[in-house]
């Protein structure tokens, strides 16, 4: 094994403490071999967090411009905030979704975790770049099913950004907590 990857997997995985008698440890076989199995469960479970909150954004996206917002219905929580304040003003929602949710990131930052923090600012940020780059077509004009399917997509995409260890929503917060 290349020994700087060595290095990296001892001081990530391992989590010795470096005193200055222990800077020069030699590890056995094991130890590394634990190390390196640590080191790609960690890995793999970030690329698996990453996929769920990247699926969850588009799926939320979706629901909000494929039915929502071009049937004119609104959601709840900080996200049906700032579609009420796009609506009524002339404020990007994707600036709106970013500015509402900041003080409930803050929360999330202090109460639950600076990981599920900096996770949800990358969430947060993703909603509000697919919503203001990527187009959806105008599904249909049927509000029954503008409410079902619009829910649907919504909900499946907040479940799938929770189950990545973030949330799109800035209320969502509170429920974590």
């Amino acid at each position: 094994m290349n020994p700087f990857w060595t290095q990296i997997i001892i001081q990530t995985t391992l989590k010795h403490k470096r005193d200055k008698e222990d800077k020069d440890k030699k590890y056995s076989d094991y130890e590394l071999a634990k190390g390196l199995r640590e080191f790609r469960i960690s890995v793999v479970r970030h690329i698996q967090d990453f996929a769920l909150i990247t699926l969850g954004i588009f799926s939320a996206a979706f629901g909000f411009k494929g039915f929502l917002l071009t049937n004119r219905f609104i959601d709840g929580g900080a996200t049906g905030i700032s579609l009420l304040i796009s609506v009524l003003s002339s404020i990007p929602l994707w600036v709106l979704i970013i500015c509402v949710n900041i003080p409930f990131i803050i929360l999330a930052f202090n109460t639950i975790s600076k990981a599920f923090a900096i996770k949800t600012i990358l969430a947060i940020s993703g909603l509000a770049l697919v919503l203001a780059t990527v187009t959806f077509p105008d599904v249909t004009k049927d509000n029954l099913l503008v409410a079902v399917f619009g829910g649907f997509f919504l909900g499946a995409g907040i479940g799938l950004s929770v189950r990545g260890g973030a949330v799109i929503d800035g209320t969502e917060v509170l429920a974590i907590f």
